[in-house]
């Protein structure tokens, strides 16, 4: 991990000490997923064979994962893993049903009632990476948010293996959240697959999950299209951000930037501190840790853009972790949650030493689908809300098209637009031909 004093630096290289790997939509990228798309709206079932044998190495028959595959799949799953699957499911539904939108009903003038209702969208399509290594967790985080919210139709694509089959503890947890279809499906082929439909695979009208550039990529490219599909949000390589103080333990700051290492090469890792010793420990423990991890080397790869950051202070450690934006947020000080109020972006954010980033990707309650690439400027993470419209209802009375038509009248004038002021002051005139001057 590369080593920066951020006080010594100009602000052209502070820019280039919080840019992330340089992959995102670039030419070749864009150019190699516009063909994926092409492909699989030209020709739909047959080009995602011929993709996935390219890409995933796998010959497949059927598309659509079997309820045989199903069975097969929950048979021979560790029964301890499958406990474990059923508990994070529970926390994770428990918060995400407390945290979902409610319907509201406010009368804001008397005989004038606004409302909030709520309907799910129709069919998501969900997607569930399996790359490097299957994510059964993604499941669960982006199935039981779509049940609650009560999607009619829920769909996920998963890669295949090379022996056409998918994980059997990503298959498991979607049939634990009611997932309705899998498709053994992967890359720019799957999110195209789901936002256009092919004769297995039905198009979606909003599509979630996480991914390589390749995934989001495409995820932007349809989502640009009008014919195409809406998307949860911009989620791509996975990133974390540690602001730690002198009383921090450089082991679990270590153990917490590599649990996001890990993850893939593109990931990115970050830690700032006003304590030169702190970082001076922690890069030492990063090198100790990383050599004893089964994907080291993806790690390792990952650590060569990372950075350890030396601060001024901790209130400048906000303000940097606020520039970056960053997916995961560790606050390992003293009082962690005096820090709190001051930050403004982050996907998800952890507190205290005994809050590592792991327990919000596997089961502390919280999604771990969240904005990457520094949309967490403007993007939240995946909840209830994101698989529902709001949809807003409005009831006015005579007496509340009293209270309230000559506002509306006034501002529709302003704006010269006379028919708008007309549809208020009409209503008027009828409900008091007195005031049928106000009309003309």
């Amino acid at each position: 991990m590369k080593r920066l004093d951020w006080n010594s630096l100009a602000d052209a290289a502070r820019s280039e000490a919080l840019a992330r790997p340089a992959h995102s939509r670039s030419d070749e990228l864009r150019l190699g997923v516009e063909r994926i798309i092409a492909a699989v709206r030209e020709r739909g079932d047959p080009a995602l064979r011929e993709l996935s044998a390219k890409y995933d190495g796998c010959t497949l028959q059927d598309i659509e994962v079997s309820e045989a595959e199903f069975r097969a799949a929950e048979a021979m799953l560790d029964p301890l893993l499958k406990a474990a699957i059923h508990e994070a499911a529970q926390r994770i539904e428990l918060f995400h049903r407390a945290a979902a939108p409610q319907p509201i009903a406010v009368e804001t003038a008397a005989g004038v009632r606004v409302e909030r209702i709520l309907r799910p969208i129709g069919r998501v399509g969900l997607y569930v990476p399996a790359g490097s290594a299957p994510l059964p967790s993604t499941a669960l985080m982006l199935g039981i948010p779509a049940q609650i919210a009560g999607c009619p139709e829920v769909v996920l694509c998963s890669p295949a293996r090379a022996d056409g089959s998918c994980d059997e503890a990503v298959l498991y947890a979607a049939r634990l959240t009611g997932v309705h279809k899998v498709f053994k499906l992967g890359g720019a082929q799957a999110v195209a697959a789901m936002a256009y439909g092919t004769a297995s695979v039905p198009g979606c009208d909003k599509l979630f999950g996480p991914g390589n550039s390749w995934v989001t990529e495409a995820k932007l490219q349809v989502s640009s299209d009008p014919d195409g599909a809406a998307i949860d949000m911009p989620a791509g390589p996975s990133e974390v951000l540690v602001i730690a103080d002198a009383t921090a333990n450089p082991v679990f700051v270590a153990a917490d930037l590599l649990s996001q290492a890990e993850h893939g090469p593109d990931s990115q890792v970050i830690l700032l501190s006003p304590s030169a010793d702190l970082l001076d420990r922690v890069a030492i423990e990063v090198e100790r840790q990383c050599a004893e991890l089964p994907r080291g080397a993806i790690a390792a790869q990952a650590l060569v853009h990372s950075r350890l950051i030396a601060v001024e202070s901790l209130a400048q450690a906000v303000e940097v972790s606020n520039r970056y934006a960053p997916e995961h947020l560790i606050l390992q000080v003293v009082e962690p949650r005096a820090l709190l109020d001051g930050i403004e972006s982050a996907g998800s954010i952890f507190l205290g030493q005994w809050t590592p980033e792991s327990v919000g990707d596997y089961c502390s309650g919280s999604n771990h689908v969240l904005p990457t690439y520094g949309y967490a400027r403007s993007y939240s993470g995946v909840s209830v809300a994101s698989y529902q419209k709001q949809i807003s209802v409005q009831e006015v009375t005579p007496e509340g098209l009293r209270n309230i038509g000559p506002c509306t009248a006034r501002l529709a004038a302003a704006e010269q637009l006379e028919a708008h002021r007309r549809a208020v002051t009409l209503r008027l005139a009828a409900l008091d031909p007195a005031a049928v001057g106000e009309s003309a």
